[in-house]
């Protein structure tokens, strides 16, 4: 009686473990199918490449770190006039905690100087990759940016006579005491013999000088004659046609000094290059061209936002340190933008490279007067300003005397220390002008409210 209920137990049992096999056996086929051997592979391979990809993350961003070293280094630590940036940001400490305008104008001054030069420096740098003809255009706008964005910024403040006396003291500072100082220095290295450079050169120069001369003189003429034929409108208009015309005359000294006349400009390099000595300089770009676009657009900002600290302080330094505005015009603010101007002029001029000398100092003072003073005028024109080319009588008087006086001494060829001396003496001279100096036109405009 007891058999058939266990047979029954026993052959139900039996069922269940050949079910539970024959599951188990399912599982294990669809665990080793074709499809999960594939999942498997995509997921494995997946695997691999996300750590591949990550390998590859960590590997770029290793790549532009050490990218951004080596820029910066490049850039900020391999000069030495670079010790002087922190007096930038010092100069807006200063001015947010006390209200010593004597102070933030200086250290302005001082933050300025090596952004200049590291401006010029990544022109440079972009130079090579643009050819010459870019290039020189590229060196014709950002050769004296530092003395175009003081200049924009007093433009806006409606500091027009700021305007007119910088641009003058940059053209005299480099006339008189870059290419004295190169001619002094050169002069002393090579004592025994007469430094010579390109005549040809010089003339086109001194000519150019000499039709900026002529654009600043006949409104300055017009204006003491008292002959206007519609007057306070005639001497802005003239001047705003001269500007138009000096910047036509301009661009046509760069076409002709980088198609017309290129041999003529590059011959003295060519020459430099066949010597054993000077056979170093012509070395590949230390940074790239997007570094070059970077470091050019921070040096620019860092420039216009120390240029708006220098040119709301200039009045209240003048009144500090009981100095004439026009002096620290023509004087000051010249001598620490024209910096890099001048190691780099000195420094040419020691290796016996006075073309290249002559083209950092006369080629900056054509860049301004052609350039750099019809640019502001008629961007003074766009923003409402009406600045004008009427430098008044006696700075007027000081350009012409100085181009004069520097083109005689160029149209030998040759070059001195003695020569140097004398273009020394000439500038020590130009500055006690100015220094006892009054001018009542800008005294006028500190008085005038700013808008």
């Amino acid at each position: 009686m007891d058999y058939k209920p266990q047979v029954g137990v026993q052959s139900h049992r039996e069922m269940g473990s050949l079910d539970d096999r024959s599951m188990h056996d399912l599982d294990d086929e669809h665990l080793n199918s074709p499809e999960m051997d594939a999942q498997k592979t995509r997921s494995t391979d997946s695997n691999e490449h996300v750590s591949l990809s990550g390998s590859l993350t960590a590997g770029s961003r290793k790549i532009i770190r050490n990218g951004v070293y080596k820029s910066i280094k490049t850039v900020v630590f391999s000069n030495k006039l670079n010790l002087l940036m922190p007096f930038g940001p010092l100069a807006i400490l200063v001015h947010k905690m006390t209200s010593h305008n004597g102070w933030v104008f200086f250290l302005s001054l001082l933050g300025i100087a090596p952004l200049a030069e590291r401006l010029g420096y990544a022109t440079e740098q972009l130079a090579f990759f643009t050819g010459p003809t870019v290039g020189g255009l590229l060196n014709a706008t950002f050769g004296n940016a530092t003395e175009l964005i003081i200049s924009i910024y007093a433009l806006k403040s409606g500091m027009i006579r700021v305007v007119q006396l910088s641009l003058l003291g940059s053209i005299l500072s480099n006339m008189l005491l870059v290419l004295g100082c190169a001619f002094f220095c050169g002069g002393l290295v090579y004592h025994r013999k007469e430094q010579v450079f390109s005549k040809a050169t010089a003339v086109v120069n001194s000519g150019l000088l000499l039709m900026a001369v002529m654009g600043l003189l006949f409104p300055a003429v017009l204006h003491y004659t008292h002959t206007e034929r519609h007057a306070g409108k005639s001497e802005l208009a003239l001047s705003r046609f001269s500007s138009c015309v000096m910047l036509l005359a301009y661009a046509a000294y760069l076409v002709f000094q980088l198609k017309s006349q290129r041999d003529l400009y590059m011959r003295i390099d060519e020459e430099g290059s066949l010597n054993g000595e000077n056979s170093d300089d012509d070395e590949a770009p230390e940074i790239s061209k997007c570094e070059s676009v970077i470091w050019l657009s921070i040096m620019t900002a860092w420039i216009s936002i120390l240029s708006d600290y220098l040119v709301d302080t200039i009045e209240g330094a003048s009144e500090a340190w009981d100095v004439p505005i026009a002096f620290i015009s023509v004087i000051l603010l010249p001598i620490i933008g024209n910096a890099a101007e001048h190691a780099s002029a000195i420094m040419f001029a020691m290796k016996d490279k006075l073309d290249i000398s002559l083209g950092v100092a006369i080629g900056s003072s054509t860049q301004i007067s052609m350039f750099g003073i019809p640019f502001c005028v008629v961007i003074g024109w766009m923003m409402g300003r009406e600045m004008d080319l009427n430098f008044q009588l006696f700075e007027t008087a000081t350009l012409f005397i100085t181009v004069i006086v520097v083109a005689f001494f160029l149209q030998e060829g040759t070059s001195n220390y003695f020569k140097g001396l004398m273009l020394i003496l000439c500038y020590l001279i130009v500055a006690a002008s100015f220094f006892v100096h009054k001018d009542p036109t800008s005294t006028d405009e500190s008085k005038r409210p700013k808008t």
